[in-house]
């Protein structure tokens, strides 16, 4: 019976759409390999660590395989890494104290319990040492044996001095401590009593290099990836993914991280000329925003620490500072107008019609600037956010909404706002309060990140949760009510609690069914429904591939749902089930994947191309309906099995999809085989 409905299903097989898009709900890590600072060669594999980050290079097949933490690894930041022979694994230990043991089959041990450990003396790992089965770690305040057979540490040495690098010889454990000498331990001795440690000799350093034959030959390789770890913004236009490194906030960061600008498309990284420097004569550093010309792809603005910075094709095209712009350099706290070394661009975002604009922070006479498709740079500088003889400190986060006007914020503490400019009336709004529809004070401190939703709502991230001004506000601008979205407790009491109360919002993105991604100080990613009612994911790095609780940035590819997290540690994303819907959704752009559905699979089968939000039913080949739900955006999913969560049988079935006026009609057939 089942070699007939293999044959029976040909045919659909054949008209089924192939998609090869991202499986929904799995994750990629976009690690950078650029900066290799240690090899460890084995029989036939050099293990590469580049940028903190792993891959393998196989000398026989010359394949190169990454390991991260969505494939195989338990963490990310990598320290140090070494090859132990007798036992064929690989020990890493993260920036974190973690501990993980790779097999050359990929498979991964881990061990958490030095992270875990809480103690009072440094815990820096400074060496790797191996001897038969165990690994010698030595640390900042003494040395760790692990037994790498049994995946466990089985003695701890204390020794009350930072241990630069040890090894052993017969009967006996060497410590070498630069400031101290070296000492014996013997292994007749109880070890664990330092007393048995005795110095004798003075410390001799043992320089680490990487022989230069293996890193002729790492050289040559191309494991792929960003060249850095660096995401502090980030925007998708365009089909591709835009990205700066940043950051530098006047009073609160600065990274002096490279002015690097990186762009994802199509799976390949193209990263924009570094030289800057060597042509503006200002160091590129702490790049903090981004814009990309959406009548021009090729042309980008980057804004940072020195100033702003046009490029054409990758290519700086034009600098512009204090010198030969409007722009104004910073001020400090003594009244004093600072060189071109601090020309605070924290804010650019681009209008449809193509003109950018541009927010220059704590410059005595400029704030909001814009520079017309085709024309030259324009002041609409306003007294409202200029304090004590300069504009607020960090304006950013800005955005040209659907009705036209220009929102930002002032992403410093204790001086906190929302402004809205309406550009076509030169007028400023400044709302510093925020009173909530209870006639409550939010007591924020600072106000991170603006968005708006599908409704024209504008949301705004501060450090106590999520605000919202509806668009009922906007008439009274002067004084406006803010919502603090009630999420009902449901536990008979009739109380409510705020959403995401007292979390510190730092960045937001809305998907396209609707739905608020919020990236948190330390706490992960919440996806929140697209009516606000409910937690639909609380993504963190213990429960999930995430590579930090830190979120500086999020972006969305609309068309494929994917979502990308830039963090602390690097960037990954997540492949979610909203997306846009086709501008002629049909018959003709709906597809299913995978289809067929084969025997084993147990994963989400998605149903995309649809029209936006539609109704849809799955039904079998007689009209029996077998699940229902709604589109999020133009993609639906469904689990594979039946209104009783009983797997559905073998066999083809419809997918029926409803517009918003009811319109009806089959948009593709899925194939399922068990």
């Amino acid at each position: 019976m089942k070699r007939k409905i293999l044959l029976s299903l040909a045919s659909i097989i054949l008209i089924a759409t192939n998609a090869t898009a991202q499986a929904i709900g799995s994750w990629k890590a976009h690690m950078a390999y650029s900066d290799v600072t240690w090899i460890e060669p084995t029989a036939h594999k050099l293990y590469v660590l580049a940028s903190g980050n792993l891959y393998a290079y196989n000398r026989n097949d010359q394949s190169i395989e990454t390991f991260d933490k969505t494939n195989v690894l338990n963490d990310c930041g990598i320290h140090m890494i070494a090859w132990n022979s007798s036992v064929r694994k690989l020990v890493i230990v993260y920036d974190n104290y973690n501990i993980d043991l790779l097999d050359d089959r990929g498979e991964v041990v881990n061990i958490s319990d030095y992270q875990n450990k809480s103690m009072p003396e440094d815990k820096t790992v400074n060496h790797l040492y191996m001897s038969g089965p165990y690994c010698y770690i030595s640390t900042g305040f003494g040395i760790m044996k692990l037994n790498i057979a049994q995946a466990e540490i089985s003695d701890t040495y204390k020794l009350g001095f930072k241990v630069d690098y040890c090894y052993t010889d017969r009967d006996a454990v060497y410590a070498a401590c630069r400031t101290k000498g070296l000492f014996r331990g013997w292994n007749t001795s109880n070890l664990l009593d330092k007393s048995n440690w005795q110095f004798i000799d003075n410390y001799k350093a043992q320089p680490r290099t990487i022989p230069a034959e293996l890193l002729d030959i790492v050289k040559t390789l191309q494991p792929g990836g960003p060249k850095y770890n660096h995401f502090a913004f980030m925007r998708f236009t365009s089909g591709a993914l835009y990205t700066v490194g940043g950051l530098y906030q006047s009073g609160k960061s600065q990274l002096n991280l490279p002015g690097i600008v990186q762009v994802l498309r199509n799976g390949e990284w193209n990263i924009f000329q570094e030289n800057v420097s060597s042509t503006t004569g200002y160091a590129y550093e702490d790049n903090n925003t981004i814009a990309v010309d959406p009548r021009n792809p090729n042309r980008v603005f980057v804004g940072g620490r020195t100033g702003l910075y046009e490029f054409n094709n990758g290519q700086l095209a034009k600098f512009y500072n204090r010198d030969n712009s409007l722009l104004g350099g910073a001020i400090d706290n003594k009244n004093k107008e600072l060189g071109n070394d601090y020309v605070l661009i924290n804010g650019l975002t681009f209008a449809p019609n193509g003109t950018l604009w541009i927010l220059n922070s704590q410059a005595r006479n400029q704030n909001i600037l814009s520079i017309p498709f085709g024309g030259e740079m324009t002041s609409h500088s306003q007294r409202t956010i200029i304090e004590d003889g300069r504009s607020l400190t960090v304006l950013s986060s800005p955005l040209v909404d659907s009705r036209g006007l220009l929102w930002f914020c002032n992403d410093y503490y204790d001086d906190k706002g929302l402004f809205c400019y309406n550009i076509a009336r030169d007028t400023l709004f400044s709302v510093r309060r925020f009173y909530n529809q209870d006639s409550r004070e939010v007591q924020a401190s600072i106000s991170h990140c603006v968005a708006e939703d599908h409704q024209g709502n504008i949301w705004l991230g501060t450090n106590v949760g999520p605000i919202v001004l509806e668009t009922s506000q906007f008439s009274n601008l002067d004084n406006p009510i803010f919502t603090q979205v009630k999420i009902p407790r449901n536990d008979g009491t009739n109380l409510a609690d705020y959403l995401l109360s007292g979390v510190d919002i730092t960045c937001i993105a809305i998907d396209a069914g609707g739905r608020k991604w919020f990236g948190t100080n330390d706490n992960g990613v919440y996806l929140i429904s697209s009516d606000n009612m409910t937690q639909l994911q609380h993504f963190l790095s213990t429960n999930s591939p995430l590579l930090s609780n830190n979120i500086q940035s999020i972006a969305i590819n609309h068309a494929t749902g994917e979502v990308f997290f830039g963090t602390d540690k690097g960037l990954c994303s997540y492949a979610s089930d909203a997306t846009e819907s086709p501008d002629n959704p049909g018959s003709a752009t709906a597809y299913a994947y995978p289809n067929p559905v084969k025997p084993g699979y147990k994963g989400l089968i998605t149903v995309g191309g649809l029209v936006h939000n539609a109704t849809v039913k799955i039904v079998t080949s007689t009209g029996a309906l077998v699940a229902e739900g709604m589109a999020n955006g133009g993609t639906f999913t469904w689990n594979g099995n039946d209104r009783h969560g009983k797997r559905v049988s073998s066999g083809v079935y419809m997918v029926l999809s409803a517009d918003q006026n009811g319109k009806q009609g089959t948009v593709c057939k899925i194939a399922v085989v068990n």
